[in-house]
């Protein structure tokens, strides 16, 4: 049975994915992977080695091997109760696998809409609830391949990232705040205790509720996720280019990010459905996201995590990779790794069979029954029990011995100032400031970071944008343009677009001269156009 809740519609290019033969069983390739580009007539069916005929679930679900009792799911709070659909009869010999009309919900007020996620159900209400959470630039139907044999144990809950599949575009800032409006939907409900996998940025929400939420979490799987996403530079720059150009040069190397060459180019259609998505994603969700990517870093927290932890990656990931699955594995006291060969970034949908076997194997094996009690602090567990080798899909190894988990610590000003001016001026630019320091200049550098940064830039009593704008005139109007590159830079990061820039410099022409606003016309001319300018 399956249920959805969102506040706009699905839209109808969104593509409904097959899913695999029923487990138990030898590994199994999975049907075929249907995709609808927009707009254009229905996507033909992959044929070829890896997607046989799709073979409808058995209409009685399996009994879920994991005794967590769990009462039912009730109707979210701020829309009607949601429509229960009952899947038709099997046909003998089906070629498209049936997608539930969704159900469209009231729109919610103002105030309550930013504090929930558009989501879906799949599975018998009486089941334990599996939370599934999506990648950047994706929806829930990047798991519609999973679904017929995870609904046989659970009931999976999916949900989109806001902007993402038709939700609503309330952005969120930052990681932990996704994580709440998680919380908010399930509390909505009334599901208290899930099982939880989550890929790239889903798999950051699954640690953030690990670490913060550990008696919600009966076990975690982090699927092609990392303690910190590459640097915040890398993030804070991708934001830049779409605030600039949009989100098409992102949707135009997405495939080459998500899927190994040989899948991309044997498999035409996915990559056209993986194009649209992000394509259809809204632009200021995606920057927000990206910016909660930048400043998420939990490496000195990874020993809080107390719940059976499953770390799969694709073998051929070069987003995050194994060596950032490895840290996961090496910082969490119980956590497997499992290494899927074949596969880059987007596993679930490149290698279907080997990433469901897994997680049938974790969740069956390794999910907490519920405590008594919300534990005071996170729970660290014994020695973890050994899961089932399923070689060749994937290597799975045990964890070696967790470092010990590092308390929280008071910012001090000189912190809070090394945050600020590397997430306003970029680490390359402090990495190369700190090179340069010796004896004679390192006081002084630490007077910059923290009266400069620790002080003026952590005030609340101006955003960030602004403050760029106040300091962009102020460098014309002194005529210390050297540092004028590097605040250009600044200024992209903290959401000033080129054409603010060049009405804050004209601005500065009536004020401070033409002279002075011609050479800073020059300068800031040079960065705009090398932060802009979309990956070849």
């Amino acid at each position: 049975m399956s249920e959805v809740s969102e506040t706009t519609p699905q839209p109808p290019h969104a593509p409904h994915l097959g899913g695999p033969a029923p487990h138990p069983g030898p590994p199994h390739p999975g049907p075929p992977l249907l995709a609808t580009p927009v707009p254009g007539p229905p996507a033909p069916q992959l044929t070829g080695p890896g997607f046989p005929q799709p073979v409808a679930p058995p209409a009685t679900p399996v009994q879920q091997p994991v005794p967590v009792p769990h009462a039912p799911a009730a109707d979210h709070p701020a829309a009607p109760q949601p429509q229960h659909l009952t899947p038709q009869p099997p046909a003998p010999q089906p070629s498209t696998p049936r997608t539930p009309t969704p159900q469209t919900a009231a729109p919610q007020p103002a105030t309550e809409a930013p504090r929930t996620l558009q989501y879906r159900f799949d599975g018998p209400e009486g089941a334990p609830v599996l939370v599934i959470g999506p990648s950047l630039g994706t929806t829930w139907h990047m798991w519609d391949r999973q679904i017929p044999e995870l609904t046989q144990h659970w009931r999976v809950f999916r949900y989109d990232l806001p902007g993402h599949g038709g939700a609503p575009a309330h952005a969120a800032p930052s990681v932990a705040e996704l994580a709440d409006r998680l919380i908010a939907t399930l509390d909505g409900l009334g599901v208290q205790r899930f099982g939880y996998a989550g890929c790239s940025i889903g798999g950051a929400v699954g640690a953030d509720l690990a670490l913060r939420h550990p008696h919600r979490v009966a076990s975690l799987a982090l699927v092609a996720s990392s303690p910190r996403f590459g640097t915040a530079d890398e993030f804070r720059q991708r934001g830049v280019i779409v605030r600039t150009n949009g989100l098409e040069p992102m949707a135009r190397t997405a495939p080459e990010r998500w899927f190994t060459p040989g899948f991309a180019a044997a498999q035409p259609a996915i990559v056209e459905w993986a194009v649209q998505m992000v394509r259809t994603t809204d632009p200021g969700c995606y920057i927000a996201a990206c910016e909660a990517l930048a400043a998420f870093d939990i490496r000195d927290h990874l020993g809080r995590i107390g719940v059976p932890t499953l770390v799969l990656v694709g073998a051929e990931d070069q987003v995050t990779g194994p060596a950032e699955a490895r840290t996961l594995v090496a910082g969490i006291p119980d956590a497997r790794l499992a290494l899927v060969p074949g596969a880059s970034h987007l596993a679930p949908v490149e290698q279907p069979a080997a990433v469901c076997d897994l997680l049938l194997t974790h969740f069956s094996t390794a999910w907490q029954d519920a405590p008594t009690a919300a534990p005071a602090a996170p729970l660290v567990p014994g020695p973890a029990t050994p899961a089932a080798p399923f070689a060749p899909l994937a290597e799975i190894a045990p964890a070696p011995d967790a470092p010990e988990a590092v308390g929280p610590q008071r910012e001090s000003r000189h912190q809070r100032g090394v945050k600020v001016r590397r997430e306003v001026l970029g680490d390359a630019h402090v990495d190369a400031v700190n090179a340069s320091a010796d004896p004679f200049t390192e006081d002084f550098q630490e007077l910059v970071t923290r009266y400069e940064w620790g002080e003026a830039w952590s005030r609340d009593g101006l955003d960030r944008r602004t403050r760029s704008c106040v300091t962009l005139t102020a460098l014309v109007a002194s005529g210390h343009l050297e540092g004028l590159a590097a605040h250009t830079r600044a200024a992209l990061r903290n959401g000033l677009t080129p054409a603010e820039i060049k009405e804050v410099l004209l601005q500065t022409a009536v004020y401070c001269g033409i002279p002075a606003a011609g050479a800073a016309f020059t300068i800031a001319q040079s960065v705009i156009q090398e932060e802009t300018t979309p990956p070849a």
